[in-house]
């Protein structure tokens, strides 16, 4: 999911903004493609008509004409497999979650040599080392890295600082300032805890990847009941159920809650970072401070990307990496042609749909190696005011939230279980397991067993 927020609410079926040739690199009679067709997963109807603005500038540019075509997330499985069926598969598509790209490349539907030379042309030093990591497979080049966004913990820097408590980097952190902020007035922690919810399951992958709980081992099998995963849902546990509100929690409680200033700490995507500083008008902080001072809570929200469990060896944090990925009999030419103009000359305006949602992969040029993160910071962000991230935090933040995505660790991403992970956001049995857990049915031991034997059998039933 790109954000469990605004992406989980875009279920916009699919529209055709352009149509000027239904096939994969249509051709005239007689010279190479001069069209090609690009699905994109960012579809909200004010993005895809940024996405046109961006096309037509290319097609001026390269003589190359783009019929853009706005999927539904939800739908794009479908849609791909039925396309791929027909012979009709698109020759790019963007957006793509790390999951997405893996299972496109397990059902050989994707061209990686494009890919490759597209970041060998524009510069691998010029990307995340990390973002290019998790869209590998060993030495292949899956997809192109476009953009990020990350999971975090937010927590109130005044209360902290009137107990005399650090910044929470760590677990141990975490529990002491959720058992010292906790009171009847304020909760320590809150955390989502439905069983039906893939953020669920995004917030414990958060904590569960700083604590190096993996999804598998070594060998490829299901570890969720390996002794940092048991650690993992324990420290959950404990959060929750000893320092958190009453009552199973998603993620429009979460938010409500620390936006009221009744949660000293909240783990929430970085789509919440314009959502803080005001900038969305049905989603704006109401704590009693914020009538008289909207920017209070903003102000006093320290944010922490990576962290680290006591099993854990290094920082990690959750993260959604998207990419653009050139199908398998795309018209080759175009379609590296286009990639890399979104990459470079189209960049700065694609980053700009939702600056606290896309954090750039590629942070500059081989001339200006910093060139898209300094251009970043400047973006307008929010929904009904726009306002660059920076007028609401300091630099050391944007600093961390540019970097992040160097920290993003996933499960299963580059275990080679791509299939799995698509599979497991069907079902979602470990946002099962967490409800049970934390709604007091079974403890963490138990808790981390039933996620294993559930993830099991969904592995099982792929092979």
């Amino acid at each position: 999911m790109r954000t469990p927020a605004r992406a989980l609410a875009a279920t916009a079926a699919a529209m055709v903004l352009a149509v000027t040739a239904g096939a994969c690199g249509a051709a005239e009679p007689d010279g190479p493609p001069n069209s090609i067709t690009v699905w994109t997963m960012e579809n909200l109807p004010e993005r895809l008509a940024a996405q046109q603005a961006i096309a037509t500038r290319f097609t001026e540019a390269t003589g190359i004409t783009v019929d853009l075509v706005g999927v539904a997330e939800d739908q794009f499985n479908q849609l791909v497999m039925s396309a791929a069926a027909s012979g009709e598969l698109p020759d790019v598509v963007g957006a793509v979650p790390l999951a997405g790209v893996r299972s496109l490349a397990a059902n050989e539907l994707l061209d990686p040599a494009v890919s490759a030379a597209v970041v060998d042309d524009l510069g691998a030093d010029t990307f995340s080392a990390r973002a290019l990591e998790l869209t590998r497979d060993g030495a292949m080049q899956l997809a192109v890295p476009s953009d990020a966004w990350a999971q975090l913990l937010l927590y109130r820097r005044d209360l902290f600082a009137a107990a005399g408590l650090p910044e929470p980097r760590t677990f141990a952190d975490v529990l002491a300032a959720a058992r010292a902020l906790d009171n009847g007035d304020t909760a320590g922690f809150v955390g989502s805890t439905i069983p039906g919810d893939a953020f669920t399951q995004q917030t414990f992958e958060h904590l569960a990847l700083a604590n190096g709980c993996e999804l598998v081992d070594g060998a490829g099998e299901v570890a969720l009941d390996s002794p940092p995963c048991v650690e993992s849902f324990a420290f959950y546990d404990d959060l929750v159920r000893n320092f958190s509100v009453a009552g199973a929690q998603d993620v429009d409680s979460t938010r409500a809650t620390y936006f009221a200033g009744k949660a000293a700490m909240v783990v929430w995507s970085s789509y919440i970072l314009d959502e803080l500083a005001g900038l969305r008008a049905d989603a704006a902080p109401s704590c009693e401070q914020c009538v008289a001072d909207p920017r209070f809570l903003v102000d006093n929200t320290g944010v922490v990307t990576a962290l680290t469990g006591p099993s854990g060896r290094e920082p990690a944090q959750f993260g959604e990496i998207v990419s653009w990925a050139v199908l398998a009999d795309a018209a080759v030419d175009p379609s590296r042609r286009f990639v890399e103009y979104m990459m470079s000359d189209g960049y700065v305006d694609w980053l700009g749909f939702a600056p606290e949602g896309k954090f750039p992969t590629r942070t500059g040029t081989r001339s200006d190696p910093q060139q898209y993160t300094e251009a970043w910071r400047t973006l307008p962000a929010g929904v009904d005011t726009k306002a660059p991230l920076a007028d609401f935090y300091p630099p050391a933040v944007l600093t961390a939230l540019e970097t992040s995505p160097d920290t993003f660790r996933r499960w299963g991403i580059t275990q080679g279980q791509g299939g799995l992970v698509g599979a497991m956001l069907g079902e979602l049995p470990v946002p099962q397991a967490i409800s049970a857990m934390t709604g007091g049915e079974v403890a963490p031991q138990r808790a981390a067993e039933q996620a294993d034997a559930d993830v099991s059998d969904i592995q099982n039933s792929l092979r």
